[in-house]
């Protein structure tokens, strides 16, 4: 048996999304034996977000990395240990080894003479011991605290397992008169759950303890196969599209950024009830104004384009109609109406579809809506848009005009009242001034929830945007 002194500290996945459970490693820049220092990063990871570099909370040497990369890892997870400060345990630092149990413990084991209530109190003084990826973890790392009038522990698990107790019975709650077990899960899926218009009584739970995870929500909603998952204390391998020469199909695994919009469109479109409007506007006058904004003082170091302009349009349009920008509380059967705006902006990256939102849009002046148009694609493609950038968007714009597309019918992100889709502005043939002239014409597109937006709120929402591309001096007269 390995006798180690120094204490061993244990770095597990965090929160980095704001309710998010779990997180995909793409990246280890550390390895065992490697000597680290608090803030240091050790790790990327990608959760349904965004990716996300993890520092170190404090110094050390590596002593173990649990998971490969590529894995899913569990939020609350051990993922990398640490042992004691630099150059105090060089050898078992650099070379972890996997524990032998003790010959009593072997011979009891075997023997099967000794009982779980004694395995478990003998386990209790044994320091936790480094293993191997693959082997399993330490019984101080994974048991839990003993449930109150709970059934005696069995014996230690099978090394290369994760034991978990039995779990607890769920709580009652008492529904239309009856008393049912109230299902157990997170404030963040209960959420999801009202967002999406899910009954979690009705939800398979999945999770440890039989909780309900964000994926169980989400297959109630569409239920799709489920994957198989690796044996208990088995690496998972990382799943790489393998490509023949004569290949004529490629699989590549959906996950990530990529999975999580797969799951929200799919719950968006089959939860709210979408309306889709369209009209075509002259934009000549919009168009215009971009180019003289461009050499302004005000804008100098700024990016002034049509987005800018029509973002304002549609805040403009809001501020006017308000009851457009709202939410539906499936839970308590109430609208929401927000008194501020989380503009959203769709963008396309490496990473997937992300669409991060400008806090509180409404309250900034023009510049200052340049600024944060620019910040926002800029991090957005560079793939560092943090997880917090991308909560609680009241609504979005999505640019299908930069893909040389006229329109589309776009769908709602979860959560929100509507999406305004802006085609491409082309220099077509249009009426003006009782003469046919060349003028920049473009198609708008707004998609709205029926629950929350009748046709004619809907209609008034576009018609203002409408108005004010045609006609941009209404952002002052309307502001």
């Amino acid at each position: 048996m390995t006798d180690i002194a120094t204490p061993v500290r244990e770095f597990k996945m965090p929160d980095v999304g704001e309710g998010l459970t779990e997180a995909e490693i793409l990246k280890w820049y550390v390895a065992p034996g490697d000597t680290v220092t608090d803030g240091q990063v050790v790790c990327e990871v990608e959760t349904a977000k965004a990716a996300v570099e993890l520092p170190i909370p404090f110094d050390g040497v590596v002593r173990e990395l649990r998971f490969p990369e590529g894995t899913t890892v569990d939020v609350g997870q051990v993922i990398i240990t640490i042992g004691g400060a630099p150059g105090s345990e060089p050898e078992q630092a650099a070379a972890p080894q996997k524990i032998e149990q003790p010959a009593e413990q072997e011979s009891t084991r075997e023997s099967g003479q000794e009982t779980a209530q004694g395995s478990a109190q003998e386990a209790k003084p044994a320091a936790r011991q480094p293993v191997l990826v693959g082997y399993g973890v330490s019984e101080a790392s994974t048991k839990r605290r003993a449930r109150k009038s709970a059934a005696p522990e069995p014996d230690a698990a099978p090394e290369g397992t994760y034991y978990a107790p039995p779990a607890a019975p769920p709580a009652a709650a008492p529904v239309n008169g009856h008393t049912v077990a109230r299902p157990l899960a997170k404030p963040p899926v209960r959420k999801l759950a009202r967002d999406l218009g899910i009954d979690l009584t009705a939800v398979t739970p999945s999770g440890p303890d039989g909780i309900i995870t964000r994926e169980d929500v989400h297959a109630a909603v569409a239920p799709a196969p489920q994957e198989p998952t690796a044996a208990a204390g088995e690496p998972a391998a990382e799943a790489v599209p393998v490509i023949a020469p004569d290949a004529r199909e490629t699989r590549i695994p959906v996950k990530g950024v990529r999975k999580a919009t797969a799951q929200a469109m799919v719950g968006s479109a089959f939860t709210a009830p979408h309306v889709t409007e369209f009209v075509t506007v002259d934009v000549t006058r919009t168009m215009k104004l971009v180019a003289e904004l461009k050499t302004d003082k005000e804008f100098e170091g700024l990016r002034a384009n049509p987005l800018l302009l029509i973002a304002k349009a549609l805040l403009v349009a809001i501020k006017r109609n308000p009851e457009v920008n709202s939410a539906w509380d499936e839970a308590n059967q109430e609208i929401v109406q927000k008194h501020y705006v989380n503009l959203g902006i769709a963008a396309a990256t490496p990473r997937g579809l992300l669409v991060p939102n400008i806090k509180d849009a409404h309250a900034r002046t023009l510049p200052e809506l340049a600024r944060a148009l620019g910040e926002l694609v800029t991090t957005a493609r560079e793939g560092k848009t943090s997880p917090a950038a991308m909560q609680g968007g009241t609504v979005t714009i999505t640019n299908v005009g930069v893909f040389g597309i006229d329109t589309g019918t776009p769908i709602l992100n979860p959560g929100e009242s509507a999406i305004l889709a802006v085609g491409a502005i082309k220099l077509q043939p249009w009426v003006h001034k009782g003469k046919v002239k060349p003028r920049q014409v473009t198609t708008l597109a707004l998609s709205f929830d029926h629950r929350l937006v009748d046709g004619e709120l809907g209609s008034k929402v576009l018609a203002d945007v409408a108005a004010i591309l045609e006609q941009p001096k209404r952002l002052i007269t309307w502001a």
